[in-house]
């Protein structure tokens, strides 16, 4: 008998991120309440990080809700950025590194496995690096995982593909 299976995935679109930086970098050089002001915004594709530099608290927030706001209209997730903790930089500015994360850690992927698991399905789950296996006889099983994991609220953005 034939084994239907698909992988669980955490991934963003790099190219979607950059698309969404420079959208906010625009949108800085317009708001007047960053007239005058050396905040910026920059990205390292390589590190899979973003900086941001603002003069002081206020703009900071107001720095990070720019990037909030493009990031979710070019439909990426805000649970797969890490907002790390300002830290004091030249001349009293502040500067925050925000943080990519891609693919599933060993403790998220334990986390889900036993989330599965849990739901009592005859399917079998498989850790393969930064992605889960999941594979059953029967597909209505695995739409069912699917169906499940999606009305989670997990603190991953989760994304199926591979579906046979």
């Amino acid at each position: 008998m034939a084994n239907f299976s698909f992988d669980i995935v955490s991934e963003v679109d790099l190219q979607e991120v950059d698309n969404a930086v420079n959208q906010a970098n625009k949108e800085l050089a317009q708001r007047y309440d960053f007239k005058n002001s050396k905040s910026s915004i920059a990205y390292d594709r390589k590190e899979k990080k973003i900086t941001l530099l603002a003069d002081d608290d206020y703009k900071l927030a107001a720095l990070t809700d720019i990037l909030a706001t493009r990031m979710a209209k070019r439909n990426i997730s805000l649970k797969s950025l890490k907002f790390n903790d300002p830290e004091k930089a030249f001349e009293g500015y502040l500067r925050q590194a925000v943080e990519i994360c891609t693919g599933i850690d060993k403790e998220k992927a334990k986390e889900l496995v036993g989330i599965i698991k849990g739901l009592g399905l005859k399917v079998q789950t498989q850790i393969e690096g930064e992605k889960i296996k999941v594979s059953s006889p029967k597909k209505d099983e695995l739409q069912a995982v699917i169906a499940h994991l999606k009305a989670l609220n997990f603190s991953l953005p989760l994304g199926f593909c591979n579906y046979r």
